[in-house]
């Protein structure tokens, strides 16, 4: 059982553990013991959102690494899927994200990239959690051997240049009205700039970060100043990203919201006509709409499901050699582009099919119908209560029910002692009957402590 690392690295509150000085320096020390391997010279890439207290815990992982002999090499504010490109292309032996990506300020979290520019696996986070818990003096370098800083100015060119390398040379975006909402976070220059030197018209907002303005009321999570903003603006399409730019979610030329499952949907039958597809499959998690699993069906493609998590979409995609994955939340994982989520990257593919068709986005963006669907919170205090008999009962009895015709998913929360309970179905009424008894039941199960 990991102490420190969650779903997504190491997240919490700024100053309360993990998200402590203390703790980002042990883990600067310890990762940096983990990683030194060979005799070379060895170094970290690190970057950050633009959250406040990113100097902070830069400064304390900076320090942690050094003292280990290994090197530092700063890029600032970049997007994740950066940090995992310029691992790989820097020849890194590790890559550092400081980010809670969605999360609002208050919140911060450490992110960590292999040298392939994957996200660490399971035992590669317990050992070095178990670094972290002995006593590592032995290990810091000698005064000669002390690692240096450096900082690398032209990190954020290099990225746009490998983003707009997923979009076709031969085409541009001239003429295209594009409000893109950065959400105050780390995409907030390398995005707009990228779709400029494509040709598009760029309308900015959720660009001026201040510290403590990220992810509120804009990016991905709030979509809505974005949908007054393209029909403001008249655009054609609007991008929204989150903090660190690893998920997207579009509004087409209407205002309306297309969420993950739909630009999964585009991207999985665009690519399957370009025969870029890979195994005819794409990858998703349980929380995918029905809607989309069966669009796919008509063209023979499969849906594989995972456990929610881009980590977990990911694994996957390695494990079947499939090239696209993600998640309904927005989180685009395209292996021929990128190692990780890039919300940029998605929304060139979208793009690119908005220029190759000449159509609308409304029209592109809406391959098929959703079931209606409900996501419900049901809080609990200590013991999560999914292992309780009543709950494993009633979850059978309604998963028989909407056998063929819906499904139930409970699962607990990684970072809030609350289980999520999601209900799909084909009409509303089968859906709301259905989360409302499972609610119910957890709510009993709670409260008598049964």
């Amino acid at each position: 059982m990991k102490k420190f690392f969650g779903t997504d690295g190491i997240r919490g509150t700024t100053n309360t553990v993990p998200m402590t000085v203390e703790i980002a320096q042990k883990l600067g020390q310890a990762a940096g013991v983990y990683f030194k391997r060979g005799h070379h010279r060895h170094c970290v890439l690190l970057g950050k959102d633009t959250r406040l207290s990113g100097y902070m815990v830069e400064n304390a992982l900076v320090s942690g690494f050094l003292s280990t002999g290994m090197d530092v090499t700063l890029v600032g504010p970049l997007p994740t899927p950066a940090i995992a490109m310029l691992t790989r292309s820097l020849r890194a032996d590790l890559g550092i994200m400081i980010s809670a990506s969605h999360n609002p300020y208050s919140d911060n979290g450490i992110k960590l990239f292999s040298p392939d520019g994957f996200k660490l696996s399971d035992q590669d986070e317990l050992n070095i959690e178990r670094l972290m818990e002995t006593d590592l003096s032995q290990h810091l370098a000698p005064p000669d051997k002390i690692g240096r800083a450096s900082r690398l100015n032209d990190a954020a060119g290099r990225y746009i240049e490998s983003a707009k390398a997923s979009f076709p040379r031969k085409l541009r975006l001239d003429g295209i009205r594009i409000v893109i909402d950065c959400a105050n976070g780390s995409s907030y220059r390398v995005a707009p700039t990228a779709l400029w030197e494509l040709g598009a018209e760029v309308i900015r907002i959720g660009c001026e970060p201040n510290g403590i303005n990220i992810n509120d009321r804009c990016g991905s999570t709030y979509p809505h100043t974005l949908c007054l903003a393209v029909q403001q603006h008249r655009a054609h399409i609007g991008i929204a990203l989150d903090g660190d730019a690893d998920r997207v979610i579009i509004v087409d030329e209407t205002g309306h919201i297309v969420d993950g499952d739909q630009i999964l949907a585009l991207i999985a039958q665009s690519w399957q006509q370009e025969g870029r597809l890979t195994h005819n499959a794409i990858v998703s998690t349980v929380m995918s709409n029905m809607g989309l699993e069966r669009f796919l069906e008509t063209f023979g493609l499969t849906l594989e499901r995972t456990p929610v998590g881009d980590r977990h979409v990911m694994e996957r995609m390695r494990q079947c050699g499939i090239n696209v994955g993600g998640e309904q939340s927005g989180h685009m994982v395209l292996t021929d582009f990128s190692t990780t989520g890039d919300g940029l990257i998605a929304a060139l593919q979208v793009l690119e099919v908005l220029v190759k068709t000449n159509r609308p986005a409304s029209e592109i963006c809406r391959l098929f119908h959703p079931f209606p669907q409900t996501l419900r919170n049901v809080h609990y205090q200590k013991n999560c209560p999914l292992d309780n008999p009543i709950i494993r009962q009633r979850q059978q009895e309604i998963e028989q029910q909407l056998a063929g015709k819906g499904r139930l998913v409970l699962r607990r929360s990684g970072t809030e002692p609350l289980i999520r309970v999601m209900v799909e179905a084909e009409t509303q009424n089968i859906v709301n009957e259905a989360a409302t008894l499972m609610c119910s039941t957890l709510e009993d199960v709670i409260q008598h402590n049964v």
